[in-house]
Parts: structure tokens; sequence; C-alpha cells
């Protein structure tokens, strides 16, 4: 009777240790497909937004939890959204703000989601990192093929001459592509050199994706990310062997890029416009109603509309967008979206760079994703990045590594001896 107790007992174990194994497969897919979807943004509500909203309930009912960490991040979020249902109820016509501020929320939502399932289990960085790559390869691969209109119809993946993939704008597509490329860089430095090859081919795609963009932000970034994965990984070890090898990969790669960059402006359309795109300052900076004239005008009216003016105002009143995020926070969602945005941004930079260089598993997901975030937060200063997607991915990131910092910190504190 006892043998076939154990038995019964061995075979449940079993049957629930497969049960475990099929759910685990199947959430860690459903996360991954939700990372590739973001690569596909043409239009509002994008696909991305369908899925994850779906995926992020489903998760909540059966056991999303939210640590002190990620609490905080939540937090911080609703109050920043709540400044933009105060800022939309000073329109006499709310005409597309609500879906605006609806699509805020939803994407502050998916910080908070990101940073809680890497809390769960930070094995599931990898899998975004795999996803997050494969979909930076799909439309990069879209954005070059739209360039040199290799099919027809492929032109829906350019604008003004410039490639964009699958979203809606080439200044979104470039800086998307850019965790994926740290990641790999990083990878080239760190790794397997026999891997090289395989590494290089998505490189020189994410590569050439950025530089048809004619993003000045994106090949501004590009440079800081590569230079900076490459600083930081120099200063992390005195191994001079490893230091060396850094060095040379590091002096490689440039020459790779460089290689890639002259081909490709061997075509004339693509030397054209890098020589049109390449200037620093264009017409439309510093013409009367330009950028960085609108930046002072918004200054302005921020200052006499602590409520905000309503999302999406400004760009009707002067031609454009704010293209500032400072000034997108306090004008579409007032004073209280403004300050919740700076605390959002300075908690985000300072847990970060606290636990940067700390020896743990998923150090190497931070390092890359803390330097492209550093980036988006300068390039945010000429940019409205509210609503790109993989913003708020980096910031759950952040979180997320931030809230297994604090879990494992309270695990070591619980091990040690208690004094007497």
């Amino acid at each position: 009777m006892s043998a076939i107790t154990d038995q019964s007992e061995t075979d449940g174990a079993r049957h629930a240790a497969k049960n475990r194994a099929l759910v685990k497969l199947i959430s860690t897919f459903a996360i991954g497909f939700g990372v590739f979807l973001s690569g596909f943004v043409i239009d509002e509500p994008a696909p991305y937004e369908l899925y994850m909203a779906g995926l992020i309930a489903i998760w909540a009912l059966f056991g999303l939890r939210l640590s002190r960490t990620t609490s905080v991040l939540l937090a911080i979020l609703v109050i920043f959204n709540l400044g933009g249902l105060i800022s939309m109820g000073q329109m006499p016509d709310l005409k597309a703000a609500p879906m605006y501020i609806a699509v805020s929320l939803f994407l502050g939502f998916t910080a908070v989601f990101y940073a809680a399932i890497i809390n769960s289990d930070d094995s599931i960085l990898s899998v975004i990192f795999k996803a997050y790559i494969l979909a930076a390869v799909c439309t990069s691969l879209l954005g070059i093929l739209g360039y040199f209109d290799a099919f027809p119809g492929a032109d829906m993946f350019t604008r003004y001459g410039r490639a964009m993939g699958a979203f809606q704008d080439p200044n979104v597509f470039g800086p998307f592509l850019l965790l994926p490329l740290a990641w790999l860089v990083h990878g080239v430095l760190v790794g397997d050199l026999r891997a090289l090859p395989i590494r290089l081919a998505p490189i020189l795609i994410l590569v050439l994706g950025i530089f048809l963009s004619f993003s000045r932000a994106a090949w501004g970034m590009t440079a800081f990310i590569i230079a900076g994965v490459a600083f930081v990984l120099f200063i992390r070890t005195s191994d001079r062997v490893f230091r060396l090898r850094i060095i040379l990969l590091a002096g490689l790669a440039v020459i790779f890029v460089a290689l890639a960059i002259i081909v490709a402006l061997q075509i004339p359309s693509v030397a054209d416009l890098f020589n049109a795109r390449a200037q620093l300052v264009q017409d439309y900076d510093e013409a009367q109603f330009g950028r960085f004239a609108r930046h002072w005008y918004g200054l302005l009216m921020s200052i006499d509309h602590p409520l905000g003016i309503g999302p999406l105002e400004f760009g009707p009143i002067f031609g454009e967008d704010t293209h500032n995020i400072w000034l997108k926070a306090a004008l579409d969602y007032g004073w209280i979206g403004f300050i919740s945005y700076l605390t959002l941004t300075m908690l985000t930079l300072g847990l970060g760079l606290r636990i940067l260089f700390r020896e743990r598993p998923w150090q190497p997901y931070l390092l890359c994703t803390y330097l492209v975030y550093v980036a988006h937060v300068a390039v945010g200063n000429v940019i409205d990045t509210d609503h790109w997607r993989h913003f708020w991915l980096l910031i759950g990131i952040i979180w997320g590594c931030a809230a297994l910092e604090a879990r494992f910190q309270s695990r070591l504190i619980a091990s040690e001896p208690t004094n007497r």
C-alpha cells in the first residue's frame, strides 16, 4: 500500500512539474511575442497595445505581484497621467486627447509590467532581449528594403526619403534599434570570438537601418552608446589582456561601421540626403517659429498655464509639436505631470547608476539598457519621447533590475547571523 502511495505521489509531482514547465513556456513566449510586436507601430492603437493590454490583464488575474520598488514606479506614472487628465479638462474640444492619454497610461502600465515580471524571474531578461533583437532586425530590414524600393509598395516603410521601418516616424525608428545594437556590441566585446560572424550580420543590418533613417539624434546616440559600452567594460576590469581585447575589438567595430557607411555613401541619393541631414542645425530649427523658438514660446506658455493646455494642443497653435519632452510634460500633463516626469527620470537615472557596477547575473542587461536610456533622456531635449513604446520598456528593465537588487539585498540581510 505504501509503495502504491509513493508511486502516486511521484506521478503527481511529475505531472505538476510538467504543468509548471508548460505554463512557463507559454508565458515566456507570450512576453517575447509582446516585445516583438513593439517593433511594428504604424498606427495607434497598434497591435502592440491590443496584445499587451490582454497580456497584462491575464497576468494580473493570475498573480502579477508588485514589489515596493515597482509600486513606487506605478504611483509616479499614475500621478503623471492624472496630470494629463487635468490638463485635458482645460480643452474646449477634447478631439483626440482621450485616446492620447489612454495610450500614455497604458504605456506606463507596460513599464510597471516589465519591471514586475523581471523582478519575479530575472531569466526573462534573456527572452526580452532576444525578442527585441528579432523585432529590430525585421523592422530594420523593412526600412532598408523600403529605402531602396526593393518591392512594390516598399515606400510605405519610408518617409521624406528616409527609412522608418514599420514605424510612423524615422526619428522613432532609429532610436528603437539602439538597445539591440548595444547588446550585440557588448557580446562582441566580451563574448566568444567564434560567434563574432553571427553577431556582425545583425549589427550591420541595424547600423545600416540607423544610418538610412537619417536621424541626427539616432546617429549621435549610436556613437555615444557604442563608446559607452566599451568605456564601462574597460573601467570595470583591471585585466590588461581583456582591456587590450576591448580596445582592439572596439577599433575593429569602428572600422567596420565606417566601411559600411562609406559603401552606402557611394549611392548618390544616399550621399545627397546625408549631406543635407549632417548639418547640426537645420533651417526649421532656427526659423522664427522653428524648433528652438517654439521651446521658448512653450516655456512662457507653461508658466501661464500650470494645469497645462491639453494633450496635442501645442502643435495646432505653432504648426509643430514641442519637440522637447520637458515642455511636453508641462504643457500636455501640466505642472503635476512635469514634476512627476522629472521625478521619474531622476529616480531611474539614480537607481540604475547605483547598481550599475555590481556583479549580478542581470548586470550586462542593465548596463546596455542604462546607456540607451541615458541617450534617450538627452535626446528628449529636442524630441518628444512619451509615446515611444521601447522607451517605457527601457524604464521597465531598469526598475526591474532595481527591484531585483532590493530583493537580493533583503535576502542577504536575512541570511546574516543575528548579533547577540
